[in-house]
Parts: structure tokens; C-alpha cells; sequence
């Protein structure tokens, strides 16, 4: 703990809630102060963290604080337990965790390092917290040394802490809070630059939190914002990382987040294996010979030399001697095939013929001649059959649309792109068992593509399988989605069994994708109209609901009996060109025709509603009180029937129809001659957007 000033927030001693008390401070940061407590009920030590008065009514400072509150139900040793989430009467809002008594990673940091199998430990144990709040959908977003607490320093018991970024936002701030980015730039992904953050984030920021920890240096990324972004599009630099940590670093700090590995599953996984194979504990030259044999070396080297000698002076000294093979430590092979189709090749040969046999497996797998001069001849192989072995490994990665393989020694590492997940699934199996049968320590790392995938290439999917109206699969950032992105599929269906035949249909051409479904299941005679509307952009259009009673908007959607639904639609004022058209479908089979209608005929944009701050604001359902004064203004109370509503909204450039409707008619006519316009192709819808309203008892 640290010394009290008179400007604390809370003072040792105090109570809040009747319940935790004051023991000290722990640390102060620009938006508030951490203090260790105890529960003067149960005995159990605690840590508060506290914002400022000023920022606790801060909307977005409380919804990072909620975002840490929401951590309440991860139960897992590797992340901090939250408890509670209260505010004192003077208005500080405060988060109860538990107390982690231990030495942040940050600290060994400072100190010059720790020991690479340490950091192994580490990243393990990291990653298993991080199972556990992914799979909750929560990013940490700010993964570093100082967040990563060694509880009574071991290793083994690492644990993650302060899930809110919720610290200084102000010049010079280590960690910056923003719309556009979260987290620390020493250790932060390239995406999150962007303000994309998603789960392979954390694995980037877990890497270069191992990678600075072993090198004890806090890493340098520029002053600049041009130069951090320079910084994060080149791989990190881990010359000098032993291995297995050098390769675990790398994978996880890929700058493309489809290049790091998937999961923090799948981290656990490479770790366990590297720990149960690695070396990296042992000193150098630690071979644990008995001491009686350390003598034979300079024994047999005498004995080679007297013969040498001997042979020399009997006469057979001429031819000898010839020039030996240079000895290579580790000894290396690396070969790939990119995604731009170019092949590289290089590493060592034992001699012409396995340096033959290796570049005739290479052209076999990779469809290309092996670049000149590729492979040296060195000695030092750890295996007498090291070109059946590349050969195993080569076959291995046969199918693969990019791939790239590492040897060193007796550890192979295969990454690469898989055409979809079961031909990935094949190609891990094949490694592992060439791998096992060369008696090799085996990492594989294959993402299931394909690498681009546009929407248009899955709507004719989706299309087939539509039974409510079109489903709109929703753009990505860019052209196509980028593995370990989300597909979102909206739209209506006619039954909860329709999402399931979409997902089975989808899947298999999502590789590693995650599917979400934005779904609302409607009743046949709204499904109707859905299939005739046409296919057109959501548009600038809002619609609004709200209570003609009070003021507060209906975000739901969700009306009980007695309710008076309020609609507004919103556009931007900008938009003076076209008509509007409104209608409501009910759970009937009714529609009913709002704008315009036989009592508001007039529905020219330009003249319609009020215009404040850039939007126009048009009412198309008033309270039951103006409806009562003015019998143009089309109002209405929810009653015993139950069930979904669509609101349709139509911007066209001519009137969508050449008279005027009546106020209530039956879907059915309606449909068909919105049919009948849109095939004339008369008028041309310039945009649309729907909403639901649902009447519940």
C-alpha cells in the first residue's frame, strides 16, 4: 500500500455500505483510486476500485465500469471474481473485487526479465482465463504486464485483473480510453488502432507482454501516431527468444489477427505441448553424464590423432584429407507456398542425394521448382533419415492452399490455410501422425478458409432458403470477411426451424468464421408481405417508437393493452427529393395504410413533418388526445390482440400508387398490387425500412 493524501477519496477506516472497510491505498490513477478492504462481515480481504466524483456520473466511465461488473459471473482461478458494483451517497461509484496479493508481471519487467519457461507458465495460465472470458464474449482489450498479477509470484498462478480500461484518458496516459481505441500502444493489436477489437486481440497483447517481459524493456513504438502504426504492420522482432517461447511469441503476435492462432483454446493447447517438451530450463552444456565418462573424448581424440599420424608417416597421408561438411546447430528446414502462390525454400542437406530427395518432395507438394541454391549442405541432422522425414512432412501439407512449414532440430511447426475446416481437419490428423511416427515435437496451426469470402457468393445460399421476405446478409468492413470474423444474417423466417436450416446450410462454407442469426419469426400473413417487398438499401430512414402518455421512447418495440403506440420517422433533412409511404400489417391480416390516406393525402417529403438539428422528424401515429382534436391524425390503442406488427416505410421517387388507398384494407390486395408496381417498374423505390411492434397481455 501507499501513503494517504488529504485529496483521497475514501480515508482509512471508513466503512461503506456497512460492510467494507478501509485498510489503505494501492494505487491512483487519473480517473480514480484503488484501496484494500476487508468485509467486516465475513473477514475477506477485497480491492475497491473507485472513480472520481466527476466522472462517476460520466456515462461512458460507468458503462466501462458495467463492463467490468458483468465479469460477476466468470468463476475461473486465472481471472479476478468481481462482487459488487455500489455508489456511496456522495456519489462515488465503486467495484468490489477480490484482493490479489502478489508481484505484477510488470514488476519482473523492471527487474530485467524472467526465465522463458516461466513465461510459458505465464502464457498458459493466461490463456486459460482467457477461455473463460471469451467464451462469455468479453474482450479485454487491455492485456499488458501490469495487468497480469503472479499471485505470491508463481508463475502457475497468474491472473488477470482490471477488465475495464477505465484509467487515465489524458496526455501521456499509458492506457488510452476512446471511441476509436482502447488499451495500451506498447502492447495493443494493429486492429485495435482501428477500434476493432475482438478475442485474437488478447492474444496479440498477450504475446508482446511475454515478449517484453523476457527482454525486460517496455517496447518502443514510436511518439507518433504514424510511426505506432508503422510499428504494428511489421512482425515483431524476437531474435534472441529461445525456443519454444521464440514460436509462440510469434504466432500470437501475427499483425493479420486470421494468422494468429483461433482461439485462446487452441493457446492452451500449443503451450502444453511446448511444457511438456521443452528444454529451455536446462543449462547450457547440462547433459547429466556420469562424471567417470567425461574423460573419453580426450581419450579418443588422442587415439584419432596417433592413428592420423601413423597413416601420415606409413605414406596414405595423400587424399585423406578432404573438405569437411560445416556442422549446423539448431539444424533448419523452412518451405512454404504464400498466398500469392510464390514458393520459398532453405535449410541444410546432409549430402546431394537427401539434398535431391528433399527438393523432389518440395516440387511435388508446392506445384513449383524449388528456388536455386535452396538447401546447403551442412552436417548435424538429427535424424539419419532427415529427407524421409521432410518427405512425411511435405505429404502432409498436401491440400493446402497456403502453408508454411519449420524444422529445427526435433520440433516441426505446420501453418497454413485449409480450403474449408475438413480438409483442415484431415491435413492436422496426417501431420500429428507423421510427426509422431518421425519422433518429432509437432505445433500445427491451420486456419480453414476460404481466406475471401464475399456476401453475394453466400446469399445464393441464403436465398433458396428465405421463407419470410429476403434475409439481408450483412456487409462486411471491406469486399469480403476476413476469417475469424462474424457473418450476421437479419431478417424474418416463418419458423424458428428455418434458422436452423440456415445454419447447417452455412456453415460449411464459413471456415473459421462464427454465424449469427438477427432473426424475427412472423406470422404467414406478414410473411407476405415480406416476400413481395423489394430488395432495396435500408436507407437514412428511422422509425421511432414511443407512448402517447409520456415522453420516454419504446426501444423494445413492446406494447401492453391499454398502451397508445407512438411512431415517428426520422430522416435527415438533407433529403428533400420523393415520397413517403407508411402502412402498419397486422397480426390480422389487416393493413393499414398511414401515409398517406384518404384524411392526409399530401406525403411529398419536402413538406412533411419538422425539421431540428439536421433531421426531419415525421409523426405518422399520434397520441389518442391529438387524435380526438384532429381526425386527420391517425391514432390507435393496443387491445386484446395479441401478437407482431410490421411498419413499413417507403422513400419513392413518384407516388407509389396512382390513387389513393383506403385507410384499412386486407394484406392480400395490398400485396398484390405492390407487386404489380414494382414489376411495372413505374416507380422506383429509393429506400426502406421496417420495424416491429409487439402487443403482449
Amino acid at each position: 500500500m501507499i501513503d494517504p493524501l488529504p485529496g483521497d477519496i475514501f480515508r482509512k477506516n471508513q466503512v461503506l455500505n456497512n460492510t467494507y472497510e478501509i485498510e489503505g491505498v494501492l494505487g491512483r490513477g487519473g480517473t480514480g483510486e484503488v484501496y484494500r478492504a476487508s468485509n467486516k462481515i465475513t473477514g475477506r480481504v477485497v480491492a475497491l476500485k473507485a472513480l472520481k466524483r466527476e466522472l462517476s456520473a460520466d456515462a461512458g466511465y460507468l458503462e466501462l465500469m458495467k463492463r467490468e461488473e458483468e465479469m460477476r459471473g466468470i468463476s475461473h482461478d486465472a481471472v479476478v471474481r468481481y462482487t459488487d458494483c455500489s455508489q456511496t451517497a456522495e456519489g462515488y461509484v465503486y467495484l468490489v473485487m477480490d484482493y490479489v496479493a502478489g508481484t505484477p508481471l510488470n514488476d519482473y519487467l523492471e527487474r530485467g526479465g524472467i526465465s522463458s519457461r516461466d513465461l510459458l507458465i505465464v502464457a498458459q495460465r493466461v490463456a486459460e482465463g482467457l477461455v473463460a472470458t471469451h467464451e462469455r464474449k468479453i474482450v479485454h482489450r487491455d492485456l499488458s504486464p501490469d495487468n497480469i498479477i503472479l499471485r505470491s509470484g508463481r508463475p502457475e498462478e497468474a491472473v488477470i485483473i482490471d477488465f475495464g480500461i477505465a484509467k487515465d484518458s489524458k496526455t501521456g496516459a499509458r492506457t488510452i480510453v476512446g471511441k476509436e481505441f482502447a488499451g495500451k500502444y506498447e502492447y495493443a493489436a494493429p486492429e485495435q488502432l482501428h477500434g476493432q477489437a475482438e478475442p485474437r486481440s488478447d492474444l496479440y497483447a498477450l504475446g508482446a507482454s511475454l515478449l517484453a517481459t523476457f527482454r525486460g524493456q517496455v517496447p518502443n513504438v514510436g511518439t507518433s501516431p504514424g510511426e505506432v502504426v508503422r510499428y504494428k504492420e511489421r512482425r515483431l522482432d524476437t531474435t534472441g527468444v529461445p525456443e519454444p517461447l521464440k514460436a509462440l511469441i510469434d504466432d500470437l503476435t501475427q499483425p493479420d489477427p486470421s494468422r494468429r492462432p483461433p482461439t485462446a483454446a487452441a493457446v492452451v493447447k500449443q503451450v502444453e505441448e511446448m511444457l511438456r517438451t521443452d528444454r529451455s530450463g536446462q543449462k547450457a552444456g547440462g547433459s547429466g553424464a556420469s562424471p567417470r565418462w567425461r574423460h573419453w573424448p580426450a581419450i579418443l581424440a588422442l587415439a584419432v590423432a596417433a592413428a592420423v599420424a601413423g597413416l601420415w608417416f606409413a605414406g596414405f597421408g595423400d587424399g585423406l584429407f578432404v573438405k569437411s561438411l560445416p556442422v549446423q546447430a539448431p539444424y533448419k528446414l523452412s518451405a512454404g507456398l504464400d498466398g500469392q502462390h510464390q514458393a520459398s525454400l532453405s535449410g541444410f542437406a546432409p549430402d546431394a542425394e537427401q539434398q535431391q530427395a528433399i527438393l523432389a518432395g518440395f516440387s511435388r507438394t508446392a506445384g513449383l521448382p524449388a528456388p536455386a541454391g535452396a538447401l546447403a549442405l551442412a552436417k548435424g541432422e538429427p535424424s539419419g533419415r532427415w529427407a524421409q522425414d521432410i518427405d512425411s512432412f511435405f505429404a502432409a501439407a498436401d491440400g493446402l492452399e497456403e502453408w508454411r512449414l519449420d524444422v529445427s532440430d526435433r520440433t516441426v511447426r505446420l501453418t497454413g490455410l485449409a480450403p474449408d475446416k475438413a480438409a483442415r481437419d484431415t491435413v492436422v490428423s496426417r501431420f500429428s501422425e507423421a510427426s509422431k511416427a518421425a519422433g518429432y515435437q509437432a505445433l500445427v496451426r491451420i486456419a480453414a478458409g476460404p481466406r475471401n469470402l464475399t456476401p453475394d457468393e453466400l446469399k445464393s445460399t441464403v436465398a433458396p432458403l428465405e421463407t419470410c421476405g429476403p434475409l439481408v446478409v450483412q456487409p462486411p468492413e471491406g469486399a469480403s470477411f476476413p476469417l475469424g470474423s462474424t457473418v450476421a444474417i437479419r431478417g424474418n423466417v416463418a419458423a424458428s426451424g428455418d434458422v436452423e436450416a440456415l445454419r447447417q446450410a452455412l456453415t460449411p462454407r464459413l471456415g473459421d468464421r462464427d454465424l449469427r442469426f438477427d432473426t424475427t419469426v412472423l406470422n404467414n400473413q406478414l410473411c407476405v408481405v415480406q416476400s413481395l417487398l423489394p430488395d432495396v438499401p435500408q436507407g437514412p430512414m428511422t422509425i421511432v417508437l414511443g407512448y402517447g402518455d409520456k415522453s420516454e421512447p419504446n426501444m423494445s418495440g413492446i406494447y401492453s393493452v391499454g398502451d397508445n403506440p407512438v411512431i415517428d420517422v426520422l430522416a435527415p433533412a438533407t433529403i428533400t427529393n420523393g415520397y413517403l409511404w407508411v402502412a402498419i400489417a397486422d397480426v390480422t391480416g389487416n393493413l393499414f395504410n398511414v401515409l398517406p390516406n384518404i384524411k392526409r393525402p399530401d406525403n411529398a417529403l419536402s413538406g412533411l413533418g419538422t425539421v431540428s438539428n439536421g433531421m426531419r422528424t415525421i409523426r405518422v401515429a399520434y397520441s389518442t388526445a391529438d387524435g380526438a382534436t384532429d381526425p386527420a391524425k391517425l391514432s390507435f390503442a393496443v387491445d386484446n390482440t395479441f401478437g407482431r406488427s410490421l411498419i413499413i416505410a417507403m422513400q419513392t421517387d413518384r407516388p407509389l400508387f396512382s390513387q389513393l388507398r383506403p385507410t384499412t384494407e386486407s394484406t392480400k390486395s395490398f400485396a398484390e398490387d405492390l407487386h404489380a408496381v414494382i414489376a411495372s417498374g413505374q416507380v422506383s423505390i429509393l429506400s426502406m425500412t421496417t420495424r416491429l411492434i409487439d402487443t403482449r397481455n
